[in-house]
């Protein structure tokens, strides 16, 4: 007989907890040996990486990023209409209908061909920085560097980077806290985005190149075929999800090669490394460090039923450091080897579409930082951006090391 979650004995935990990231890191991990479940204010937090796997992949648990608005006391039609089409947080057989069209888009030979791309955007903004040996990394090297790339990947000039940086800065609003005061500001630019997007995809209609676009255009099952509105949701989603998500992640993982010395000159020996140093980087130290869903209907899990629209938020940091799953999980070890998964890119039918893109970026970047920055060291405090922020990471990361590289 399943017991209602609301009957259920365990520990109530706050989801922004204060301290510092090793310390709110080591809660989560002491948490998650205690119990796969804790109460939050809003809903429930699940700990493990079992457990996390196995919600996240059931499908009656839905994406809550259409929940925004709602939560923040917001009700637009025009941004609820929107936030149905896109398939961040599309559920159900439209969203399996996009996933199978563009899933051929977004594979490693894909990714592959961005590379010598990536080599040279991540190369050309060190420049500077490693003429003077000290900066802020943030500023001048994670803000700018995935625009170019998200520009190649769709065939945008590169006239249009700025424009693309623009916009992005006033679509990420979405994730500030203050949809209320920020919703006109990021329709406008979905819309101004949608259009310069149209056009763009027209040109590629007339004439196809080797870009993510044209690949969209040519996707097609059983006579299938993406409209203008999907592939103009789409590329806004890319936008979304590829630009923020790197430039945080980034920023993670020099803060962490900072601190951990030994780890970057490992990588600067033995560049072979980079693509597990980068699966340790987003282990220990994943710039989206949980998500959210609501039950669609009234679900039985572990014999506790949870109601119709119960939150939960499975922590992709618990389940990272899930002592079950990774030996001394506490430990950043850039040659680590795991049966597991890490949980950064998520699980199930939500899992990261760009995942192909977002490792050969990180890996690029943390190769060029290794060679070029042999001896890297924080020159003084690192600006954390707040805790509740959906994607997180330092707002400024000042640096200093040996330059001439």
């Amino acid at each position: 007989m399943a017991v209602p979650v609301a009957d259920v004995e365990m520990p109530e935990v706050g989801l922004d907890a204060d301290g510092s990231e090793d310390e709110r890191r080591a809660a989560l991990t002491d948490l998650a040996t205690r119990t796969w479940i804790a109460r939050t204010p809003l809903g429930y937090v699940i700990t493990r990486h079992a457990d996390v796997t196995a919600m996240l992949r059931d499908k009656r648990w839905f994406s809550a990023i259409g929940l925004i608005a709602q939560m923040q006391g917001v009700d637009d039609a025009e941004w609820n209409r929107r936030s149905g089409q896109n398939i961040l947080g599309m559920e159900g057989d439209e969203h399996q209908r996009l996933r199978r069209l563009v899933g051929p888009a977004f594979t490693p030979k894909a990714a592959e061909r961005l590379r010598p791309f990536m080599a040279e955007v991540i190369n050309d903004l060190l420049d500077p920085l490693c003429a003077r040996g000290h900066g802020d990394f943030v500023t001048e090297v994670c803000e700018p560097y995935p625009i170019p790339i998200i520009c190649e990947l769709l065939g945008a000039p590169r006239d249009d980077w700025e424009l693309f940086s623009r916009l992005a800065t006033d679509i990420f609003r979405v994730f500030n806290g203050n949809l209320a005061r920020d919703l006109h500001t990021i329709m406008n630019a979905q819309d101004e985005m949608g259009a310069y997007m149209s056009k763009l995809i027209a040109e590629r209609r007339a004439e196809p190149r080797d870009d993510l676009l044209s690949d969209l255009i040519a996707a097609e099952e059983a006579g299938d075929r993406l409209s203008t509105e999907e592939m103009q949701s789409l590329a806004n989603a890319v936008l979304l999800a590829g630009t923020d998500t790197t430039r945080n992640q980034l920023a993670c993982a020099v803060e962490l090669f900072a601190r951990c010395p030994d780890q970057l000159r490992l990588l600067r020996d033995e560049p072979s490394l980079a693509p597990l140093a980068a699966e340790e980087v987003m282990r220990h130290f994943g710039a989206i460090r949980g998500t959210a869903r609501y039950a669609s209907e009234t679900l039985t899990y572990r014999d506790i039923e949870f109601p119709a629209s119960t939150l939960i938020f499975p922590s992709f940091t618990a389940a990272n450091h899930d002592e079950t799953q990774f030996d001394q999980p506490m430990r950043f070890d850039i040659t680590r080897r795991s049966s597991a998964p890490h949980m950064t890119f998520g699980s199930g039918i939500h899992y990261c579409l760009g995942a192909f893109l977002a490792r050969a970026e990180l890996q690029e970047a943390l190769k060029a930082v290794a060679n070029r920055m042999p001896d890297l060291r924080l020159d003084g405090d690192v600006e954390w951006k707040p805790v509740s922020n959906g994607i997180w990471g330092p707002s400024t990361l000042p640096i200093r090391f040996t330059p001439g590289h």
